[in-house]
Parts: C-alpha cells; sequence; structure tokens
C-alpha cells in the first residue's frame, strides 16, 4: 500500500503538467516574454567580455578610443536590460493576472452548478476563503514565477556558459557546491508547503467564523445571547494559531538559506584563491582582466542563482494552494445539465406530475420520500401538508430539481425536469420560500435580479400585484432605496412581498410556495397571503402549508405522512372522513372553530 509522501511524490508532475496548461491560452505572450528574456540574458553577458577588453587592453595600452567604445557598450547593454526587463514584467504580469482571473471565474462557475447539498454542508466562509485567499495566495506565484523561472534559469545557463568560455578550470570550483544548493532548497520547499496547507485551512476557518458572527443574524444573534465576547476570544484563538503558522512560514528554512548566501557570498574569495594556485613559471594562467571578468560574472549569477532556488521553494509551498482549488474544480455535480436538452415547444401549460417519487438525502438512511404519486393538472393548485418531517419541504425541492429524485421522476408537461436545461427549467418553475433572500442592493436592482431587462412601468406593476409598491413608493429613495444586508431594513411581511414581486417579474407557469407565511403574524399574513392569491391567479400552484389556514381553497390537498402520501382530496372531503387532516386542522391554533367546521 502506497505511503501518502509517495502519492504526494506521484501527484505533483500531474499537478504541475495540470498548472501549465492554466497558461496555455496565453502562448503567445508567454513565448514574447520568453524572447525578451533571452534577448536580455544574451546582452547582459556582453558585459564582462567588454570589461575584460577594458582591464586587459584599452587600459594598459592607452587606447582611449577602445575605451570609449567599450564604456558605451556597457551603458547601452544596461539600457536595453532595463528596457527588456520592464516590457518582460508587464507582459508576464497581465497574463499571471489573467490565469488567476480564469481560475477565480472557473471556481465560482463550479460553484453554482453544485447541488443546494453541498452548500448545506460546506460554511459560506469556507467557500469565501478558497476563492480569496487561496487563489489571492497564489498571486506572486502565477504573476511573477514563471518569468522568475524562465529569466533566472536562462541567466544563469548564459552565464556559465561565458564562465566555461572564460575559463572551464574556475568554472568548476564555482559549480562544486551547486548540488547541496539544491538539496538545501528542496528540503525547504516541502517543509512550507506543508505550513502553507496548514496556514490556508487556518485562514479559512477565520473567514467562516467573521461570516457567521459579523453579519446581521450573527451580531443579532451574538448580543441577544450575551455572546459577544466569547465570539470575540473564540476569534482571537483562531487568529492565535494564524500567528504561530505565519511565523513558521517566514522561518522556515531561513538558517539553510542563510548559509546558502554564506557559500555564494565567499565563492568570489574563492575562485581568487583558486587563481593563485594556477601560477605556472612565475606567471599566472588566468589574466587579470578573466579574473575580473570571472569573477563579475559570478557575482551576478548569485543574484539569479538565488531566485531560481526560491523559486522552487515558492512554487512547492503554492502546490498546496493549487490543491485546495482543484479540490473544488474535481468535485462532480450530483446534479448535471443534460447534454442535449428536452424542449417543451411554446409556454409550458404546466402539469406537474410525481410519478413513484422516493427521495433519500443519504443512501444509507431512511428515505424522505417513499412512492409519492401526484398529479397537479394546469392551473390549479396543490397544497401540501402535514407533521414536521413528513417531506412537504422535500417534495417542493424536487419540482425546481434542487435535488434529484433517487426513484421515480418528476414531469412538467409530460418531460421529465432532469431532461430540461437549468435555464428553461427556472423559466418554468418559480420559487418562493419562507427565507426570503435579499441583496444588499437597491429595491430595484433586487426585482431586476428575476428580469435584468425589466423596464421601471413593469417593477411598478409587480409591485403592485404583490401588494407592496406603496410601501415602496413612501420611501425617502424610492425604489432606489437599499434593502440593507439581507433586507434588514423591511420588516419579515415587506420582504416577503417582495420576493414575491420578483417572481411575478419572472412569471413562470409553475409556482412552488415553502411555507411562505409560517413565520409572519396574522394581520402581515392576510395581506401577504393576498399578494400570493395575485401571484398564483393562472398557474400551477404547489403550497408548502404550515398554517393551514391558507390552503382551505385549493384544488387538492395531500396530507404527508413519514414521506408517504397518507390522503388527498379537498377541504370539505377531508374533514368529512376525520383523518389525519382533519385532526391537524383540530389542532391548528390558526383555524376558528367554526372555519375548522
Amino acid at each position: 500500500m502506497p505511503s501518502p509522501s509517495d502519492e504526494t511524490q506521484t501527484r505533483k508532475p500531474r499537478q504541475l503538467v495540470r498548472i501549465v496548461r492554466l497558461f496555455r491560452p496565453y502562448r503567445a505572450r508567454l513565448a514574447a516574454v520568453g524572447l525578451l528574456v533571452g534577448l536580455s540574458a544574451v546582452v547582459s553577458l556582453a558585459s564582462p567580455f567588454m570589461l575584460r577588453e577594458v582591464v586587459d587592453v584599452a587600459l594598459p595600452r592607452s587606447r582611449t578610443g577602445l575605451l570609449t567604445l567599450l564604456v558605451l557598450g556597457m551603458i547601452a547593454v544596461s539600457v536595453l536590460t532595463s528596457v527588456f526587463s520592464v516590457l518582460q514584467t508587464y507582459i508576464s504580469t497581465a497574463v499571471g493576472q489573467r490565469v488567476m482571473h480564469d481560475l477565480r471565474t472557473a471556481v465560482y462557475a463550479h460553484l453554482q452548478r453544485m447541488p443546494l447539498a453541498f452548500f448545506t454542508r460546506t460554511r459560506t466562509g469556507e467557500v469565501q476563503s478558497r476563492i480569496a485567499n487561496d487563489i489571492g495566495g497564489m498571486q506572486s506565484t502565477v504573476t511573477q514565477t514563471a518569468t522568475q523561472l524562465v529569466s533566472s534559469l536562462t541567466t544563469v545557463v548564459a552565464t556559465l556558459a561565458a564562465m566555461v568560455a572564460l575559463d572551464w578550470r574556475l568554472t568548476l570550483v564555482s559549480l562544486v557546491v551547486l548540488p547541496f544548493f539544491v538539496w538545501i532548497s528542496r528540503r525547504v520547499g516541502n517543509e512550507r508547503r506543508k505550513i502553507t496547507s496548514a496556514r490556508q485551512k487556518q485562514l479559512a476557518a477565520m473567514s467562516a467564523i467573521v461570516e457567521e458572527s459579523l453579519s446581521v443574524s450573527g451580531v443579532l444573534l451574538g448580543r441577544t445571547m450575551g455572546r459577544s465576547r466569547a465570539q470575540t476570544d473564540r476569534f482571537a484563538a483562531e487568529s492565535e494559531g494564524l500567528v504561530d503558522l505565519e511565523v513558521r512560514a517566514n522561518m522556515a528554512g531561513r538558517w539553510r538559506q542563510s548559509t546558502i548566501s554564506i557559500v555564494m557570498a565567499a565563492m568570489p574569495a574563492i575562485v581568487y584563491w583558486a587563481a593563485g594556485l594556477t601560477v605556472s613559471q612565475g606567471h599566472p594562467l588566468v589574466t587579470i582582466g578573466t579574473l575580473v571578468a570571472f569573477t563579475t560574472l559570478l557575482t551576478g549569477m548569485f543574484r539569479p542563482l538565488m531566485i531560481l532556488l526560491q523559486t522552487g521553494v515558492e512554487v512547492q509551498s503554492s502546490l498546496s494552494l493549487f490543491d485546495r482549488v482543484f479540490e473544488y474544480l474535481d468535485m462532480v455535480p450530483d446534479i448535471r445539465e443534460p447534454d442535449v436538452p428536452a424542449v417543451i415547444a411554446g409556454r409550458p401549460r404546466g402539469e406537474v406530475r410525481f410519478e413513484h417519487v422516493g427521495f433519500s438525502y443519504d443512501p444509507d438512511g431512511a428515505p424522505a420520500l417513499r412512492d409519492v404519486d401526484l398529479t397537479v393538472p394546469a392551473g390549479t393548485s396543490l397544497a401540501v401538508v402535514g407533521e414536521t418531517g413528513s417531506g412537504k419541504t422535500t417534495l417542493s425541492y424536487l419540482v425546481p430539481r434542487l435535488y434529484d429524485v433517487t426513484e421515480g421522476r418528476v414531469t412538467i408537461d409530460g418531460v421529465d425536469v432532469r431532461d430540461l436545461s437549468f435555464e428553461d427549467l427556472s423559466d418554468t418553475v418559480g420559487v418562493v420560500s419562507q427565507e426570503t433572500y435579499l441583496f444588499h442592493a437597491s429595491v430595484a436592482d433586487n426585482l431586476r435580479f428575476a428580469k435584468p431587462d425589466a423596464t421601471d412601468e413593469e417593477l411598478v406593476a409587480a409591485a403592485r400585484a404583490a401588494r407592496i409598491h406603496d410601501h415602496i413608493a413612501a420611501l425617502p429613495d424610492g425604489y432606489d432605496t437599499l434593502v440593507g444586508e439581507r433586507g434588514y431594513r423591511f420588516s419579515g411581511g415587506e420582504k416577503q412581498r417582495l420576493a414575491i414581486a420578483r417572481t411575478i417579474l419572472r412569471d413562470p407557469p409553475v409556482l412552488v410556495l415553502d411555507e411562505a407565511t409560517s413565520a409572519l403574524d396574522n394581520q402581515t399574513e392576510q395581506a401577504v397571503q393576498r399578494a400570493i392569491d395575485a401571484l398564483s391567479e393562472g398557474r400551477t400552484t404547489i403550497t408548502i402549508a404550515h398554517r393551514l389556514s391558507t390552503v382551505r381553497d385549493a384544488d387538492q390537498i395531500v396530507v404527508l405522512n413519514r414521506g408517504r402520501v397518507a390522503e388527498r382530496g379537498t377541504h370539505d372531503s377531508l374533514m368529512a372522513a376525520e383523518g389525519a387532516y382533519a385532526a391537524l386542522v383540530t389542532r391548528d391554533a390558526s383555524l376558528t372553530p367554526a372555519t375548522a367546521a
């Protein structure tokens, strides 16, 4: 059985290939960077050779004309290399930022396709951390590493070639310690990779705490429960753990890297010593000009060599970030769009059928729904009632395909919802849930989320139908009023009516109402119910009911019990049967005895 380290070593090449593929769309620009790097490396090598001519020829022989040309040449080399450096930095940074944009967009788009189940088991702060912290942590690696790697490698190779051309013996002396440098860098890289992985997990935990505790709901809960100090202590503990990881990350291999720097700084002195040992018959085998040029090359090679070694360390460290991002990209959505979607000709009539539907959240757990067989004719209303945990909300999830059935099928006008494209399905089925979500934007922007091209007249018409226009018009900024974080500037009933207006704009032929009034007081419920009645007119409506007063006029009522259909019929027929429905009505505090009878 392979060990974790063996598995990591096996995964590295595949991962590196995958990272390289991210840059594939920008091959032309990367080729331009490579050309600029190569030109810069070749041009910069001319300076040591010109320096040798200055020391060995121009100065000893007082050739001022040659000296002037050599000095101008050295200045020209400096100017050209600076221009090449600016250009390659601009192009490589632009490419790196595009790659980061592609990664962020790919992760976001992939998460948009993930099923609802993924978000019920994943903290929002964790998701945010993957997109912000992990991809953000790659910035230096993605924007600079490729250029630094190519530039440093090209410079080191070209410099070595020039050093060999000057004196191969001194070159061999200079390369003795290179394997030692590589070994140290690999050790440091592996150490930093482990620390980076732990640091990103810590950042994700902190992001989750911030998202949960500093939202409007989190602050309200913390203050009303007297847990503000405890929340602060909890955040401080996570932050303390991050301090330790940051210190370890910055100090990892620092002494080893310092050893490399010391050895490199000593190398010119070693070269001078080695050159002194080459004296033959009283004359050195290496000229002063060659020695000066060689040590200039050697000193100039230190920086790209250090960058090359450091880049290797950074690449190994960033692999843990890529691991976390690729982990999200590799998740296979349980609910997928069909390759060739079915099409409902014209505007859907809205007939909904549950054909022997079974569903389980956990393959090993008890099913939430069992053999549910229902037909909701187009333009009629179905009310689903039952005890808590009977499967009512689960049934509502299956129509808009927030979950897929595990048995049977759900159809609209005879077409399995799994065969429809996501866009067609969302155009066909509208959902108004108990928990209304509003963005921190204006009222108009929240309404236009359903229909971006809606006119002001359409907004007003939808708001009037939802019985919310008068309230909006009375606000100081009208439809431009900011609703606040999660709509906290509005009451529960007002938020519900905004959600209803938003759904009216979308104009779906099938409507799912998931306990849309259960959290409201009686007076507010009546106002919202009138808006729902306007919304339901002419549509196929499936209402998940908690308060039975809202469903007595439904065309058919279904009672669920432990995921099965226990009863079905109209209000009057079910009351006459004196079964499960009648028992629920009797216990419903919102019905008066006269109504219940």
